[in-house]
């Protein structure tokens, strides 16, 4: 210890020599910190000085492990008396609480007195616990106070009596109360809870000491559970949000849509009112082991910098974590939550500001995903027509390109629509695929062989889902009745007539993935269940990029019918909530039925189109013939495809049977496919149709069949 001041008049220049030269003049925020240590240090020092006059051996080697009988009476007569810190020293705060005062941007240790809502004395109290981190001979200092050399750290009594306050002082001692602006803000720990309340052990975290000393490096403890939401221009007007936070409104709800810019929009609304983000990722959260404690953490790195809390998605914790989300929403600082679940009123003790966030549109698609491309873009490539299908956040356009660019690299380095289409569908959740079976096309619009005009049909039905943001959006062609913006088509024909290949090309062309729905997951003999099923189903779809085709879906979708009973009853709500579920559906769904007639009406005015696959015309089934055996397949000269096209009206999945049925054979034989090897497979297929093998269908081959 020493009497030695500093220039300024502080009894800080040992302090600062000890600590490597001269007072901090360039950084006034640690200066001033440094200079309140300084005067606790005084403090302690006296305090010491003090202790040692009532100490009866202070060459004792054991001094500190035990307490002799003399050493109990000489305390008892001369008890802790630690005088009030003098005037010298009130000056010195004064003048140095003066120089901090003037200090832009305001010293740290002043702004926790406004952010935390601290008092002088609880300033005083974190100062004497803050020491031995600041010094680490304070830890020796503290030993011989607590007259036990293995605490190294001040206990509450030691420190109210630094602060020359009694140990049985209530209102002091409620500055340390576990709901204190100290405790409860986590700038103050309070170890050893088995001890008395005296003598439990003060501790600064780490965390803390560091916001002081000028670190801003996040708290380990969270670090995983962080997520960045940077500011994103042009997307939505942040304006209105940042004013109510500048008001003082402390939580606000961004419910969006797939797509939507609500953690952007909130970043955006925090930076404009002031402040800072902190961007938490709550699906992490959700899994963390003990999310009260990561909540009270994140509460804390955000007050020491200034920032409000941007927490995203609420979906993920809606269902099972109700706790958690409360303690969120009442953190005391500003709150935006952004999800898709409806608010519910028993999450927060405050009710919060709800508002919906915008998708991010077409425009704004583009220059994000342009800007976060990390080279030059081809002039020839159309960014804007290859996004338009995709409903993506701005976090998750960033990932796309990134993730282009990597494919494009790994490709030899030119950027091609099929790179960006990959990086868009590499962005969906993995939700779906436990509740419906995914299919990566591999088809185009020259393998269809249908009637120009059912071709001009499905690609009116792809314009549809290309333009669906401009036409439903920008111009507002589907307004009110909670409607979606949604694209919801029927393919009604036989089976074989290439509904589901259709759907395929259609998700190729858009660049999609194809979702086909398993209707063993959906359908339950249970009240209610089937419901529920599809609601997943639905959930699912709305975060992701795919085509959702429900196959026989006459089996879900069926007509209402008279209620005769309790089952017809239950049958009647399972349509009208797939109705009114359809309706506000935002994803591109199809349904595939081979009885369009069993369909309820209501689905009908609800599709954008229907429609209606017919059974092959001979000519078609010539074409379709030839692609089924395919290119590489061998045949046998004897192969009169006319013949088969013009007698045989089989549908396009039938005659993909048939060949890979004579395929088979020929491989069997270990010669090329034969007449024969056709005929042969056509009869199996008519087997497995239920028809009869008739002479006039055959023909001439006939015989082949009977051999």
């Amino acid at each position: 210890m020493t009497d030695e001041a500093d220039s300024s008049g502080h009894p800080a220049a040992g302090w600062y020599a000890g600590h490597g030269g001269p007072a901090p003049d360039g950084d006034p925020g640690l200066r001033h910190l440094l200079h309140r240590a300084a005067l606790v240090e005084e403090r302690v020092r006296r305090a010491v000085d003090a202790r040692q006059e009532t100490d009866p051996a202070p060459d004792d080697a054991f001094r500190g492990l035990y307490l002799s009988d003399e050493t109990v009476r000489r305390l008892l007569d001369h008890g802790r008396s630690i005088a009030a810190p003098d005037e010298s020293d009130a000056a010195q705060r004064a003048r140095i609480e003066s120089e901090a005062a003037g200090a832009v941007p305001p010293t740290r240790l002043n702004t926790l007195v406004t952010t935390f809502e601290l008092t002088a004395l609880d300033i005083e109290i974190l100062l004497i616990a803050l020491l031995p981190d600041l010094d680490d001979r304070f830890e020796s200092f503290y030993g011989y106070l607590n007259d036990d050399v293995t605490r190294r750290r001040p206990s509450i009594g030691l420190a109210l009596g630094l602060c020359g306050l009694s140990a049985a002082d209530a209102p002091a001692r409620n500055r340390l109360h576990p709901r204190s602006p100290l405790r409860a803000g986590g700038l103050l720990l309070v170890e050893e809870p088995d001890r008395p309340f005296l003598a439990r052990a003060l501790r600064v975290p780490d965390r803390v000491t560091a916001h002081l000393l000028g670190d801003d490096t996040p708290d380990p403890r969270v670090t995983d559970l962080l997520s960045p939401h940077p500011e994103v221009p042009g997307v939505g007007d942040p304006e209105a949000l940042a004013r109510a936070l500048a008001g003082g409104v402390h939580l606000a709800y961004l419910r969006e849509d797939q797509g939507g810019a609500g953690t952007a929009l909130a970043a955006a609304a925090l930076i404009r009112s002031g402040r800072g983000v902190l961007g938490v990722d709550l699906e992490r959260l959700a899994a963390d082991p003990n999310p009260p404690e990561a909540i009270r953490i994140l509460a804390r790195e955000a007050r020491l910098t200034g920032s409000g809390l941007v927490c995203a998605p609420l979906d993920a914790l809606t269902r099972e974590h109700a706790t958690v989300i409360r303690l969120v929403a009442d953190t005391p600082l500003p709150v935006i939550l952004t999800g898709r679940a409806p608010w519910d009123a028993a999450w927060s003790t405050r009710p919060p500001l709800l508002l919906h966030a915008p998708r991010v549109e077409p425009a704004a698609r583009v220059a994000l995903w342009t800007h976060a491309y990390p080279g030059a873009l081809p002039t020839s490539l159309d960014l804007s027509r290859t996004l338009s299908p995709f409903l993506l956040t701005p976090d998750q356009l960033t990932r796309a390109a990134r993730s282009a660019a990597q494919s494009a690299l790994l490709d030899g380095g030119e950027l091609t629509p099929d790179h960006i289409r990959a990086g868009a569908r590499a962005q969906n959740a993995a939700g779906l695929d436990r509740l419906a079976r995914r299919i990566e096309p591999a088809v185009g619009w020259d393998d269809l062989v249908l009637p120009p005009d059912h071709v001009s049909q499905l690609r009116e039905l792809t314009a549809r889902a290309r333009h669906r943001d401009m036409v439903l959006g920008e111009w507002g062609m589907r307004p009110g009745g909670g409607r979606g913006r949604g694209v919801t088509a029927l393919f009604a024909g036989d089976s074989g007539t290439g509904k589901t290949m259709s759907a395929e090309v259609i998700a190729a062309d858009l660049g999609l993935d194809l979702y086909t729905v398993d209707l063993a997951t959906v359908i339950d003999k249970y009240v209610g269940e089937t419901e529920k099923n599809l609601e997943r189903i639905f959930s699912e779809a709305a975060g992701i990029n795919g085509v959702l085709l429900f196959d026989e879906a006459d089996a879900i979708f069926g007509k209402r019918s008279e209620v005769k009973d309790a089952h017809d009853r239950y049958a009647n709500v399972e349509s009208a909530y797939l109705l009114q579920r359809m309706e506000s559906f935002d994803g591109l769904a199809i349904l595939a039925t081979n009885l369009r007639a069993n369909l309820d009406d209501a689905f009908t005015r609800r599709l954008d189109l229907i429609i209606d696959f017919p059974i092959p015309d001979p000519e078609q089934r010539r074409v379709l013939w030839d692609r089924c055996l395919g290119p590489v397949l061998p045949r046998a000269t004897d192969l009169d495809l006319d013949f088969c096209a013009e007698s045989f009206e089989l549908a396009g999945g039938n005659i993909r049977s048939v060949a890979v049925t004579a395929a088979y054979l020929a491989a069997e034989s270990g010669a090329p496919v034969t007449m024969a090897d056709l005929i042969h497979a056509v009869q199996r297929e008519y087997q497995k149709l239920g028809r009869l093998t008739l002479a006039s269908e055959f023909g001439p081959y006939m015989d082949l069949l009977a051999g």
